[in-house]
């Protein structure tokens, strides 16, 4: 019988459960999904029973389908979708539906944060307060159902509920916890100033814990209901971001994450919490004790590639489109494209902002376009990169997942853009790979995450710059850096002209895509 650890990667539409061994194997994964309601225009809620009998069908499926024995799992660690705030009375029941990270009603909050507090609260939290976040929604549910808001004891996290159904007890991850932007992060406290700013009882936050944790065993009333063991031992858990990264091997600062879904993510492993982005970019707790991640996002990403295939190119194979691009040059025969097309997020917090196609000449072609946009993405990336390097920051590796990592057309322009190897992995799980990492550190399987990291993660495909390309994407990149300020005053006239109809709502610069590169 092999020993086993449960990774639950607890999404906004699905949980997946995965079952890895002591040599990092994935021996059985079972998912399940649950609806999402949107009551109003700007509203994302789930009922946080859904997570639990979700995640419970998994494990069932897992005991049944996949012929694992309870006595094999040794512990069991969570990924979780970020921000969601849950809200529980004295007696510990829901008190409403969870509010999620991607629902946009507490602007008015928002603003009277940054009003109240200003730069004191970046500083504090190193984060803006965006409506994506859990202080604005607890401000929310405070000022429109102060009902509830009185009843409610215990606030917690969409993967902390879940782990609070299986254990009985409360906690929070750091990781976690600092999503809130309740979260002191250089006294690694909650923040007793800002709530005090805001009315909040101190008592509404959890105890805080790290990844690796123990969190209590599973108790009598889930091993009934889940067919587990009460012998299997919980652990923190932490932020999907955090769990990805670790599943990446993203453990020093030499690594960075390149991560391309439907918004596009370079994220870095922070060692020191005393850095701070002043809100640039968004600052978070690692999963990795003692250490902290920051990241960038590029909204449109993925998100451009399929609006260009969708518009131009709907009855193709995408893996032939993006190839397409090889016919074309390094620069697309003079051709820039600015991946705007949704507004953007960092480094440039801009809503209204528009993408564009710069240098169309009568002699490109399609191919031309698509390579453009390849590399508008990427150069977007740079820009990134580049708020790392003016700290001081240098990369040897950048770990590419996501789409860029499944075109070596698009590995090889990112290797050349970030004048850095590029690498993907074998067995690319995500947070799911990354929460049954920290069950296994914190089983004692290993004794940190970088150790098992060694075992855990594997890399395959290695890109590495080529040095005339890199010469000519540098250049390209100093007029790329031009777009933004050219462009800013024309793109938001036409938005205001045309009334900001047909804007996706679903992805905005302000915080409210809530796409962190695990939700897809």
């Amino acid at each position: 019988m092999t020993d086993c650890v449960l990774g639950v990667d607890l999404g906004t539409s699905a949980v997946k459960v995965s079952a890895v061994t002591k040599t990092g194997e994935i021996i059985a994964q079972e998912g399940m999904d649950f609806p999402l309601r949107q009551p109003k225009p700007g509203y994302a809620e789930q009922d946080p029973e859904d997570w639990v009998s979700a995640t419970t069908v998994a494990i069932v499926r897992l005991i049944l389908n996949d012929q694992l024995k309870p006595e094999q799992i040794k512990g069991i660690s969570y990924s979780g979708q970020m921000h969601g705030l849950v809200l529980l009375d004295a007696d510990n029941q829901v008190l409403r539906p969870a509010m999620l990270w991607n629902d946009t009603r507490s602007t008015k909050q928002r603003e009277e944060i940054m009003a109240k507090m200003g730069d004191r609260f970046i500083e504090i939290t190193h984060n803006q307060p965006l409506e994506g976040f859990t202080l604005p929604k607890l401000l929310w549910v405070k000022e429109n159902q102060p009902e509830i808001f009185a009843k409610a004891k215990t606030m917690l996290l969409p993967k902390d509920y879940l782990r609070f159904r299986m254990t009985g007890n409360l906690a929070i991850d750091y990781s976690d916890a600092t999503g809130t932007v309740m979260l002191d992060v250089d006294k690694q406290v909650w923040s007793q100033e800002i709530l005090d700013a805001f009315d909040i009882p101190a008592s509404l936050c959890p105890p805080l814990v790290r990844s690796i944790d123990n969190t209590g065993h599973i108790d009598d009333w889930y091993a009934q209901y889940s067919g587990l063991s009460t012998e299997t031992v919980t652990f923190g858990g932490g932020a999907d971001n955090a769990c990805g990264a670790v599943g990446a091997g993203i453990d020093s600062p030499t690594k960075v994450l390149s991560s391309i879904g439907t918004s596009g993510v370079i994220l870095k492993y922070e060692p020191q919490k005393e850095t701070n982005y002043n809100g640039v970019l968004q600052y978070e707790d690692h999963a990795i004790p003692d250490a902290f991640y920051s990241m960038g996002v590029t909204l449109a990403a993925g998100f451009s590639l399929s609006w260009f295939k969708k518009t131009f190119a709907a009855d193709e194979d995408f893996t032939a489109v993006v190839e397409s691009a090889a016919q074309s040059t390094v620069g697309a025969n003079g051709l820039l494209f600015a991946p705007y097309i949704v507004g953007e997020r960092a480094p440039y917090a801009d809503a209204d902002i528009r993408g564009s196609f710069i240098g169309i000449d009568g002699i490109h072609q399609r191919h031309d376009f698509v390579r453009a946009v390849l590399e508008g993405i990427i150069f977007s990336f740079r820009d990134l990169m580049d708020e790392y390097e003016a700290k001081g920051s240098r990369f040897d590796t950048v770990v590419s997942i996501g789409g860029g990592a499944k075109s070596p057309l698009w590995q090889q322009i990112q290797a050349n853009i970030f004048n850095t190897k590029v690498v993907s992995l074998k067995n690319e799980q995500g947070p799911g790979l990354g929460a049954a990492m920290l069950a296994a550190v914190g089983l004692g399987w290993f004794k940190s995450v970088s150790e098992c990291t060694k075992v855990f993660v594997k890399f395959k495909d290695v890109f590495l710059p080529r040095a005339n390309d890199v010469a000519k994407y540098r250049k390209l990149h100093d007029i790329y850096k031009q777009i933004y300020p050219s462009t800013k005053e024309i793109t938001h006239e036409l938005v205001l002209i045309a009334g900001k109809m047909g804007r996706n709502n679903l992805v905005r610069a302000d915080g409210n895509d809530g796409l962190s590169f695990f939700h897809f």
